[in-house]
């Protein structure tokens, strides 16, 4: 029996079931709310759920052949950009975006993802003053599916993670695409297009004992600092996800037509750093991820392809990505690094593999990616001199037709954090400014916006 009532939020739909009270639970989606396309709620005509996703890569570009000559659709892909070049009505190329620091030291390979990510450039290493736009966008999207957030370090490095609440609350990546598939496809995934439904009848005591646990917040508050209630809000958000995740395990999933459970891959990518070993781990992670988005697993999703001090190493090249960009000369005739321009290279290839997955992915009256948006940025420009100026940034997917894309975006020297705001305001987060200091904005970048 399903009690109908406007003031009934999460928690207290969970501690209702727990204590004997009548089962209530969140609708799925079900054919009668949406419209015949099967694109938007009849009631409303508003949009079916939403995805937003990160994707990191370090080290920059190489400006010669990676900038367009020419700003607006009509532009010329230029040499780094040809692997994305087939994908071009997608996406959309950001150049020229600065960050900002007032004052504060530009800290190498950080500052740069910092400020772009927490609207505001860090005091020191370490120091992340801000959440990050993608757990501000989570808090908006991230219920109603079995993780608020999927986090992925195809570097198979558990540090490597660009999503986070504070400096003592980052949001760990899956590191393992064998175990990030079991985390999804596992025993607990319950198949949308399946006709039997049986919840399993242990998830209420787990559940039990994860409401006994949150009860004791108040008693754990009192007498404790800022960074110890920082790990606790963090704590007790877990505990939170979990209940959510439970709950939807109570209930029939809403059918995804899309949904293809796959093949569980065989034996894990060995740990190295080898770009070979990267780029195997990227896309198998990506295969995972973009099942679980068609499966309705998630809504949120941050993926790492190199961190911003990349080590990523290549057979037959004695050093790797980060010590070449400072070590090897600028070839004067193509004013740039060569060597160091196959790191960059490579990674453009798997960026285009993770947007190519999901326009190739079909759903409803389009593909995975006419349904979200991506956001895609590095550390900093040129990797050298660590420049924090023109940092490199793309968008990836159409949003159910709210997103303009296909062309090269001139920031004019503006912060960079107008991306992140935009991001933000695409996708539902009711915020007016974003950023402080010389990063703070409240203009969308407007050549996006459809």
């Amino acid at each position: 029996m399903l009690i109908k009532t406007q003031n009934l939020n999460r928690r207290r739909v969970l501690r209702g079931m727990l204590n004997g009270g009548a089962l209530a639970v969140s609708l799925p989606i079900l054919d009668v709310f949406v419209n015949d396309s099967g694109t938007a709620f009849a009631a409303t005509g508003a949009p079916l759920p939403e995805r937003f996703g990160t994707w990191f890569w370090g080290l920059g570009i190489d400006p010669e052949p990676f900038t367009p000559k020419a700003v607006g659709a009509d532009y010329e892909v230029p040499p780094q950009l040809k692997p994305i070049e087939h994908l071009k009505r997608y996406i959309n190329v950001l150049t020229n975006h600065h960050v900002f620091t007032d004052g504060r030291p530009n800290l190498c390979h950080t500052t740069g993802w910092v400020a772009l990510r927490a609207g505001l450039a860090p005091a020191s290493r370490g120091d992340l003053p801000a959440p990050s736009f993608d757990t501000l966008i989570a808090d908006v999207l991230g219920g109603g599916s079995r993780f608020r957030s999927i986090n992925l370090a195809a570097t198979g490095q558990a540090r490597d993670s660009y999503s986070f609440q504070s400096s003592s609350a980052i949001n760990p990546p899956e590191v393992s695409a064998a175990e990030f598939y079991t985390k999804v496809f596992g025993p607990d995934f319950q198949d949308p297009n399946s006709p039997d439904f049986t919840p399993d009848p242990a998830i209420m005591a787990r559940k039990s004992v994860l409401s006994g646990v949150s009860e004791e917040r108040k008693a754990f508050e009192r007498g404790i600092g800022a960074a110890d209630k920082a790990r606790l809000d963090q704590y007790y958000t877990s505990i939170r996800e979990l209940e959510e995740r439970l709950a939807l395990q109570l209930q029939k999933p809403p059918p995804a037509p899309s949904c293809i459970a796959p093949g569980a891959p065989g034996e894990d990518i060995p740990v190295g750093v080898d770009v070979e070993l990267v780029s195997a781990r990227h896309r198998a992670m990506t295969d995972i991820l973009v099942m679980a988005l068609a499966c309705n697993q998630t809504k949120v999703f941050n993926m790492v392809y190199s961190n911003g001090g990349s080590n990523i190493i290549r057979k037959g090249i004695a050093r790797n990505h980060h010590t070449l960009t400072h070590e090897e000369p600028v070839d004067h005739k193509l004013g740039y690094q060569p060597i160091a321009s196959t790191f960059v290279a490579a990674a453009m290839t798997e960026w285009a593999y993770f947007i190519e997955k999901m326009a190739t992915t079909p759903e409803g009256d389009g593909s995975l990616l006419d349904h979200l948006l991506v956001v895609a940025h590095s550390d900093c420009e040129i990797a050298k001199i660590h420049s924090i100026t023109r940092i490199p940034m793309f968008t990836a997917g159409l949003l159910y037709g709210k997103v303009k894309a296909g062309q090269h975006i001139d920031g004019k020297g503006l912060p960079g954090s107008r991306l992140g705001f935009t991001a933000q305001r695409l996708m539902g987060v009711p915020v007016g400014s974003w950023g402080r200091g010389s990063m703070e904005v409240t203009q969308e970048i407007s050549e996006i916006i459809a």
